[in-house]
């Protein structure tokens, strides 16, 4: 025999092993959708891979299907033969999705979020009027869908409408919403006068309403200020709370700076209270020793302006 006729041979035989593989029953079957398949229920299905066989259990449940009812589905198909491994019955079991109380404040806040309700440092607190079970959802990307919600900002009532995948009747849900904001606090319990830095404030959420009714100084604004008065770790950081540190406290030894034109004159004095940068304070020149009115420009050095009435008081 010459060698094309016997590769012809092998092929044909290969072929039909192929073509005449039978079904190999499966001993157990996980599936999300809601129908299952000859290709669920079968290794090498082949064509009819895609063919329904039974309705799935319930999302989340196990069924036991008898041989008996496999082989009667099958034969409606026109699957008649296929290796049953010896089992006597196939275990089916529905995947699934949970979907409870975090699900769904998630949908809302995402549904705020995009409204423009909630920006960037704030977060909503959901509030359900009843309690939520968790309810078992087929295992698809998006097991639960927010419908519709209507939020009413002066009380924070809502309502929402939510669809859950594989069941038909829409969830209707009241409660309250608590629009929640990020603001500065006190880390540590700090004395007056306390230059704050970064580490000094720490970011906490506060109820939006409260923020704004109490008032809070924004981040950029704290660092590098002075605290006004001791105060407590926790504080929420106000406006009035702190304030341009103090380059000079009283009884300080100052340069007291006059300008007019290219003439600069400098005298000793003492202040006799404490200012920051830019700030008005009262110093003793201590040669006339005579009070003036003095504006602070740095550490140890004030200014006085180029009035009369100024410069006869010097």
């Amino acid at each position: 025999m010459t060698l094309r006729p016997l590769i012809a041979i092998l092929a044909t035989a290969l072929l039909a092993g192929t073509a005449f593989a039978a079904p190999v029953l499966k001993a157990d079957v996980s599936i999300a959708a809601g129908v299952v398949t000859v290709g669920d229920m079968f290794d090498d299905a082949g064509t009819l891979a895609e063919q329904p066989l039974f309705r799935a259990p319930l999302p989340g449940t196990t069924g036991i299907v008898p041989l008996t009812a496999i082989t009667a589905a099958a034969a409606r198909i026109g699957l008649d033969d296929f290796d049953t491994l010896g089992l006597d019955s196939v275990r089916v079991i529905r995947e699934a999705a949970i979907v409870d109380e975090t699900v769904l404040s998630r949908l809302i806040a995402a549904d705020l979020g995009a409204r423009g309700i909630i920006t960037t440092g704030m977060s909503v607190q959901t509030i359900f009027a009843n309690v939520i079970n968790p309810i078992t959802a087929e295992a698809v990307a998006e097991p639960a869908k927010l419908l519709s919600l209507r939020y009413l900002p002066g009380n924070g009532a809502f309502s929402a409408r939510f669809a859950i995948s594989g069941i038909a009747k829409p969830l209707d849900l009241t409660g309250t919403l608590d629009l929640m904001l990020e603001a500065p606090h006190l880390a540590a319990n700090l004395p007056a006068g306390t230059i704050l830095s970064a580490s000094d404030v720490v970011m906490r959420q506060v109820p939006l309403k409260y923020a704004e009714t109490a008032g809070f100084a924004a981040p950029n604004d704290l660092i590098g200020k002075q605290l006004q008065r001791q105060s407590r770790e926790g504080m929420l950081l106000r406006p009035a709370d702190v304030a341009e540190p103090q380059l000079i406290s009283r009884n300080d030894l100052v340069t007291i700076y006059f300008r007019q034109g290219p003439m600069t004159l400098t005298v000793k004095g003492q202040a006799l209270g404490g200012a920051a940068i830019g700030g008005p304070v009262q110093v003793l020149n201590l040669m006339s020793k005579r009070v003036i009115s003095a504006t602070v420009l740095a550490a140890g050095a004030v200014e006085v302006s180029n009035t009369p009435l100024t410069l006869a008081g010097l």
